[in-house]
């Protein structure tokens, strides 16, 4: 008996104007997307602004040393791996506390040194924004001034070191008036450190409920500061 001839099935034609797309992979259930999350960092952010928050409080309460992580915890109503989380322990927790005031006011002086116009102007304005920055963060400031014994090498150093450049970018700034003849100091690393010292140490005694405002206290260290400097400003 004869076979019956054997047909091959004809191949379709390829679409022309189109290539191939290689199916998406999918991520594994319970696997976490490796890109960066905006809302994921805003989320990071908040839990350790809250931190600090409690933290501050705490140790402007109780002190640093009576302080401990547990009672931080409570303050917070979570347990502390959720603290070791965020801070590798209560020092770092000091530690960023302690930075906060300082890091502002040499950022304000890195601007005023950068920005045009007299040197007298921009004295003035950046001493009322020093001031403010310390007023508004009043017990972080006072956290940082009377933790210092308890501060290690390792906090401390980076500390001392943004202190040194708060007075070096002042000192510059009080340089530029004299050598623009706007100023009239005699000392100039001296007169950076009598400023420096009236705005920090104005976290001790200013009281919401006080004489002052404190719109009217920036104002007046910055006048006061302008006089030092053989600058008044009526």
């Amino acid at each position: 008996m004869a076979k019956s001839p054997t047909t091959s099935r004809p191949k379709p034609a390829p679409t022309r104007g189109k290539t191939a797309v290689a199916p998406r992979k999918l991520p594994k259930a319970g696997v976490p997307a490796t890109r960066k999350s905006p809302m994921r960092d805003q989320v990071m952010a908040f839990k350790r602004e809250q931190i600090l928050t409690e933290a501050s409080e705490l140790f402007y309460e109780h002190g640093y040393q009576r302080t401990t992580l547990d009672m931080v915890a409570q303050r917070l109503g979570v347990t502390k791996p959720f603290i070791y989380y965020h801070f590798k322990d209560k020092a770092a927790i000091l530690s960023e506390i302690s930075e906060r005031g300082i890091s502002r006011g040499n950022e304000v002086l890195r601007q005023s040194l950068e920005g045009k116009g007299p040197a007298a102007d921009r004295l003035h304005e950046a001493i009322k924004a020093i001031v403010r920055t310390i007023l508004s963060s009043q017990r972080y400031t006072a956290i940082f001034f009377r933790e210092q014994k308890n501060f290690d090498a390792e906090i401390l150093a980076p500390l001392e070191k943004m202190h040194r450049e708060f007075d070096a970018l002042l000192s510059r700034l009080l340089e530029e008036g004299v050598a623009k003849g706007e100023f009239r100091i005699a000392d100039i690393r001296l007169c950076a450190l009598a400023i420096g010292g009236m705005v920090n140490w104005a976290y001790t005694w200013y009281r919401e409920s006080g004489r002052l405002s404190a719109d009217e206290l920036c104002e007046g260290l910055a006048k006061l500061a302008l006089q030092m400097v053989g600058a008044p400003r009526v």
